[in-house]
């Protein structure tokens, strides 16, 4: 006669089935990122993980100088992001813009770019270098993992990658969101906050919308 099988033994058998091995570890930025050679805005040469984004946490997006369309219009929401952020960018939080053209767009015209469109400001660095390393970066960060958009560069002007490289934590949105959907996002790659912290940030998120609806009677601002 078979030996009944118990209810708990037979569910705790199937504990380990998909499980990670023990040894298993997350890849880190330095597994993911390209530790390609890169040109600034300012002539310097920089390494992109190594002196960029190792330990911090960045917003990256990409664009080239030429471009009439997204560019100066994601350039522009750009700003808006970092005036939001104020005293943080430069110190705690990074952007960076990639040329998608860096054949034609050498560190003058970016700087050039970056001057006609008010981006010259704190923490902000705008890049160029090899086509191949600033194709190996696109795949890496921006990829659609689909051979048609993946071949169409202009594709890649239409999102930021957010990176937290201390607490390995991706996140991306799209640059003509609102500002506060941007500046949420952002958020969302930061560590976690201590409860007491939560409980402020709610109170101050409660006196705002009760001042909101005083002044229009609903929630202005979602």
């Amino acid at each position: 006669m078979a030996t009944p099988i118990k209810r708990r033994e037979l569910f705790s058998s199937f504990a380990g089935i998909g499980a990670s091995p023990a040894n298993a570890q997350a890849c880190s930025g330095a597994d993911l990122i390209p530790n390609v050679p890169l040109r600034t805005h300012e002539g310097n040469e920089v390494r992109f993980y190594e002196d960029l984004v190792k330990g911090r946490q960045v917003v990256i997006n990409m664009m080239y100088a030429s471009c009439d369309g997204y560019c100066p219009a994601i350039t522009s929401r750009l700003v808006e992001i970092h005036q939001a952020l104020g005293a943080r960018m430069g110190r705690d939080l990074f952007m960076y813009s990639i040329t998608l053209k860096p054949e034609v767009d050498d560190p003058a015209a970016l700087k050039e770019f970056a001057r006609m469109h008010g981006a010259l400001l704190p923490g902000w660095t705008f890049l160029t270098g090899d086509a191949h390393d600033i194709d190996t970066l696109r795949f890496a960060l921006f990829r659609h993992n689909h051979i048609k958009l993946d071949l169409d560069r202009d594709t890649h002007t239409g999102k930021l990658r957010i990176i937290n490289d201390t607490i390995n934590r991706w996140t991306h949105v799209a640059p003509l969101a609102s500002k506060m959907t941007v500046l949420q996002h952002i958020s969302w790659s930061e560590p976690p906050k201590w409860f007491e912290q939560r409980l402020e940030d709610n109170r101050k998120l409660q006196r705002a919308i009760d001042k909101e609806r005083e002044l229009y009677a609903y929630r202005r601002i979602v």
